[in-house]
């Protein structure tokens, strides 16, 4: 029977709390610097000094302190949007555990949920692409829901295998589960659902080979075309909000399938503090892992880029086959 006393109750809800401040901490400062570390390692691969790794605080801070040019012709979509993008990107932020040592009991959430609120946000970025009647947003809406609708049966299949595997739809249940696995990429499950997560996070923070987020040219703007016409603090706003989703994704791939909080042997404040600093080593080398892929690729062709998605699924598919063929393999 479950211990609802008053005490018990008091310490889960402190235990969210601090949970929640960890979350929206880490991830607030720690979201523009992965996209500033992916362009330093690109520009020193091409023999560059490129801009500084916390240009993107820099970029921020100045737009937020200028005024956003509005069309006359928008309707409130054009002005909630940025908003709501913002508000799902932090919010499914909450849903993935930066640290396993501080887990919460009074946020419920599975992947699910996940999936549903980032949808959410897209959603809403590719209404207020259309709201201006603006030929490049009506264009990168189009290729944002047919990139979409390809990847996120891959998102869903993969994060199913990975719930077989720990019997729970939970994140957080996931990433405790991995940790009793030694090192999960050896097993073939989890090497195939990785593998079809990191096509993932190509596509979902539209990196190259699926889009190019330093690019304004129309022939290959996706994201860039939806965003095209905002500036100010509402543009400040929606790249932020990328860049938390970016981290997001990156959170979900690292803390599943490179777990770390396994090493650490004693609990308490410092174990989180010590967690906190291997999850940062472990996003740095992310990064660094990103921008080589980047580096060694090109961009695709339009009509190729279902060909990405499909590996992504096949690679997702053999993955809860293997589980099915191992007999449900169980941590």
């Amino acid at each position: 029977m479950k211990d609802c006393t008053p005490g018990r109750i008091g310490n889960e809800a402190m235990n969210s709390i601090a949970y929640i401040i960890i979350q929206l901490i880490v991830i607030l400062l720690a979201a523009p610097l992965v996209g500033g570390l992916i362009k330093k390692v690109k520009a020193l691969t091409q023999k560059r000094k490129g801009a500084p790794v916390l240009q993107m605080y820099f970029d921020l801070y100045k737009l937020l302190q200028k005024t956003s040019v509005v069309s006359e012709v928008s309707s409130w979509i054009y002005k909630a949007a940025p908003y709501i993008v913002f508000a799902t990107a932090l919010t499914a932020a909450l849903l993935v555990p930066v640290s396993t040592k501080i887990v919460p009991v009074l946020i419920p959430g599975d992947f699910i949920m996940l999936v549903s609120i980032l949808a959410l946000g897209r959603f809403f970025m590719m209404a207020a692409a259309l709201d201006t009647a603006s030929t490049f947003g009506g264009m990168g809406s189009s290729r944002e829901a047919m990139i979409s609708s390809l990847i996120e049966p891959s998102i869903l299949v993969s994060l199913f295998t990975v719930g077989l595997l720990s019997g729970s739809t939970s994140l957080p249940r996931m990433m405790q589960t991995v940790q009793v696995t030694g090192f999960p990429l050896a097993h073939p499950v989890y090497m195939m659902v990785g593998l079809a997560l990191l096509i993932i996070i190509i596509a979902e923070t539209s990196r190259i080979p699926v889009d190019d987020p330093s690019t304004h040219l129309e022939l290959t703007m996706v994201h860039e075309a939806m965003i095209l016409e905002y500036s100010g603090r509402h543009l400040a706003l929606l790249e932020y909000g990328a860049a938390v989703k970016q981290l997001v994704f990156i959170t979900l791939f690292v803390n599943i399938f490179i777990p770390h909080d396994q090493l650490i042997p004693f609990m308490g404040f410092g174990a989180v503090i010590l967690s906190l600093l291997l999850y940062l080593l472990k996003v740095v080398m992310m990064a660094v892992v990103i921008a080589l892929i980047e580096v060694n690729t090109v961009k695709f062709k339009l009509f190729s880029i279902p060909n990405l998605a499909a590996l992504s699924f096949i690679l997702a598919f053999l993955g809860i086959l293997q589980f099915f063929i191992l007999g449900g393999y169980h941590v």
